[in-house]
């Protein structure tokens, strides 16, 4: 039978239909009172400030991009970047418009009880979900079907990744400046309430929010997605094995239409923990996955002996989701005794639940590497040990890793709609605050809240398995087109060449360095933010005693300049870090950068990501036992403030520069040549 190649065009627009039917839903949910409305068009407009700020700065950079790649390299490599530049930028938009919608439909919502409040956040977050993966698949099919050789199209991933880069660095150091600056005046310094509407940073914090948390991770997971594909293509094309071009396409197909219906089958009826539902669709839709993927194989490819272990591979990467949920929920819910330990240890004051939650993160990354050592070596070896005679092993391994990691990325649409609805309970409590609903909306809030600090880490731990995942893939593909490229040389990855060693050092550099940078400029903007928050205060007493109204514009506008001015750095040093190396010392120098900042980028981001979120909860879990005001509350403050550059923007930031450093690499490959030749 013939593969169809309009399965993954059918799965995308399907999502694209229940997405939009779900948008339609939280559209007729009343939005609530004046005064609530206010604030959320308050948060809107702030949020579209940002972005159009933002975006002046991108759109230039992006075309002249645009003009050089398809210039210097192929047409098509400029064409491809454009598409997943664009549509990249589209991912974050959407997810912001659609995250402010759902945010005060829910504040309004938390009179009802639990069950129909999470379900209302619940499907707002899904239409990101959803949305976000099938454009994803849409444009990665739509360029391949265009440019079948994929090597010619991975301009596409170049793309994806910078404009991720860009608002994730931006969103990312947006909402913590505004978050660390609320929180330091606010509840250490004045002891008002988070989200009180006498802090002048509270709408720029809930503005953050959004920015951050999902215009971010919008951007990051359609990328990830992206770079996913990409790499699973470009290894079926170095197989040669046409029959197998377009299985990782069908695994998308499979994953989107699993994620459709685990959304659907999320009702609001007798929800007394909210993590069960969130279990529940995400087991469902991991097993409808495996079996679409059996059928897809079986009747689209073959049901040769490699057919089956290729599939294998793919049970594998399914398996791994949950793997990889289990540990970080382990290290970050507030149920669960690391978080336990981090709270007691706030008794013991500052210093001691800073390295306590350091410990915890550090440890965590245990666990983490040897899910992705067993996935690696299992898929590699299923896959390499089935390939047929005369083919190459080594590549039907890489092949199996790849799908993998695809498999893993094909469950987005599920993974992601578990994640989004956290900043929208994030946001719905800050408008409970300020509208001053009550304690006991608060309360159902809260719930929904703390359990999407736990999904927004364990999105974060899966966002950066696959990127290792991937990143591997492409590393694996970067040298066999250079080999390709520099036919007329050997070149040596043994660790006695010094190029592989400098390399190693260098990338291995990458990610600290850039963490460093991230989390400085957070300090600074935050500095910035604390400045104004205090001059109000001083200037205005009426603001504190309530008869007052903050300058809420002023904090926007901070944090937005703030954000924009750091965003280049990290995005100059993963951009040009392996096109210099390549061109002094070739692409064995540029292979070990990659790898040296794969092994040092993903346990640092993973360290961070969990640290952040152990320390978040940890201070939920002291205000949910009624300790708010106390001294106990004010260091687990602290603990928060510290993780939340962490969590939030360095973290996230990793997983797209380890990505980025990987699709620039391979789309200049043929550049090093050109240049090392003159």
């Amino acid at each position: 039978m013939e593969i169809p190649e309009f399965l993954p065009f059918g799965a995308a627009a399907a999502s694209f239909l229940v997405a939009g039917g779900l948008v339609a839903w939280v559209s007729k949910q009343p939005a609530g009172t004046k005064e609530m409305m206010d604030i959320s068009n308050a948060v809107k407009e702030g949020a579209a400030a940002f972005l159009k700020r933002e975006m002046k700065i991108i759109i230039p950079v992006a075309i002249a991009l645009t003009v050089i790649i398809g210039a210097f390299l192929q047409p098509s490599n400029g064409i491809a970047f454009a598409v997943g530049a664009t549509l990249s930028a589209v991912a974050g938009i959407i997810s912001l418009k659609i995250t402010v919608k759902a945010a005060v439909r829910t504040a309004n919502m938390s009179s009802n009880g639990l069950g129909k409040t999470f379900a209302l956040a619940f499907r707002g977050g899904a239409t990101v979900g959803l949305a976000v993966p099938a454009m994803a698949l849409l444009a990665i099919t739509g360029l391949y079907m265009i440019y079948p050789d994929p090597i010619t199209i991975a301009g596409v991933g170049i793309g994806a990744s910078l404009i991720a880069l860009f608002i994730r660095i931006g969103g990312g150091i947006f909402t913590k400046a505004a978050d660390m600056g609320a929180d330091l005046v606010g509840k250490v310094e004045v002891n008002i309430p988070e989200d009180d509407p006498r802090n002048p940073a509270t709408i720029a914090d809930n503005v953050g929010d959004n920015v951050g948390d999902a215009a971010g991770m919008g951007s990051d997971i359609y990328e990830s997605y992206i770079i996913t594909v990409l790499a699973a293509l470009l290894i079926a094309a170095l197989i040669g094995a046409p029959n197998f071009f377009l299985y990782p396409l069908l695994i998308g197909s499979a994953g989107m239409i699993a994620s459709i219906i685990g959304v659907v089958i999320v009702g609001s009826k007798n929800v007394k923990d909210v993590m069960k539902p969130l279990n529940r669709s995400f087991y469902v839709s991991a097993i409808i996955a495996i079996g679409l993927n059996f059928v897809f194989i079986t009747q689209f490819i073959d049901e040769s002996p490699v057919a089956y272990a290729l599939f294998g591979s793919t049970v594998i990467g399914v398996i791994l989701v949950p793997i990889i949920q289990k540990i970080t929920n382990y290290y970050t819910s507030y149920k669960k005794n690391p978080v336990k330990e981090i709270a007691d240890s706030a008794k013991w004051g500052y210093a001691s639940l800073t390295l306590m939650g350091i410990i915890k993160g550090m440890q965590s990354t245990g666990p983490f590497m040897i899910a992705l050592v067993v996935a690696i070596m299992l898929s590699y070896s299923l896959a390499s040990s089935a390939a047929p005679e005369g083919e190459d092993p080594i590549l039907y391994g890489i092949f199996g890793t790849a799908l993998t990691a695809m498999a893993m990325l094909s469950l987005a649409g599920i993974v992601l709609s578990i994640d989004a609805f956290g900043p929208i309970a994030d946001n719905a409590g800050g408008i409970v605050e300020m509208t001053k609903m009550g304690e006991e909306n608060r309360k159902v809030t809260d719930e929904i809240d703390a359990v999407g600090n736990t999904t927004k880490a364990v999105t974060k731990g899966f966002a950066i398995a696959s990127a290792a995942l991937a990143a591997l893939a492409m590393l694996q593909a970067f040298q066999f087109e250079a080999a390709h490229i520099f036919e007329d040389m050997v070149l040596d990855y043994s660790l006695t060449n010094p190029s592989i060693i400098v390399g190693l050092l260098i990338g291995g550099l990458i990610p600290f360095i850039i963490t460093g940078q991230l989390i400085n400029g957070v300090s600074r903007a935050a500095g910035k933010m604390v400045d104004e928050v205090r001059r109000q205060f001083k200037a205005d007493p009426g603001i504190l005693e309530g008869t007052s109204k903050p300058d809420y514009a002023k904090c926007v506008d901070i944090a937005t300049v703030a954000s924009i001015k750091e965003l280049w750095k990290p995005a100059i040093i993963a951009i040009t870090a392996p096109i210099i190396l390549g061109v002094l010392l070739g692409p064995t120098a540029v292979a070990g950068l990659l790898m040296g900042a794969v092994i040092t980028g993903i346990l640092l981001a993973y360290h961070l990501a969990n640290t952040g979120g152990a320390w978040d909860n940890a201070k939920k879990l002291i205000e949910m036992k009624g300790e708010k005001g106390s001294e106990i509350h004010k260091v687990s403050v602290v603990g928060d403030i510290i993780g939340d550059p962490y969590k939030d923007t360095a973290g996230p930031a990793l997983n797209t520069v380890i990505k980025l450093l990987n699709t620039i690499a391979i789309v200049f490959v043929s550049a090093f040549v050109a240049i090392l030749a003159i």
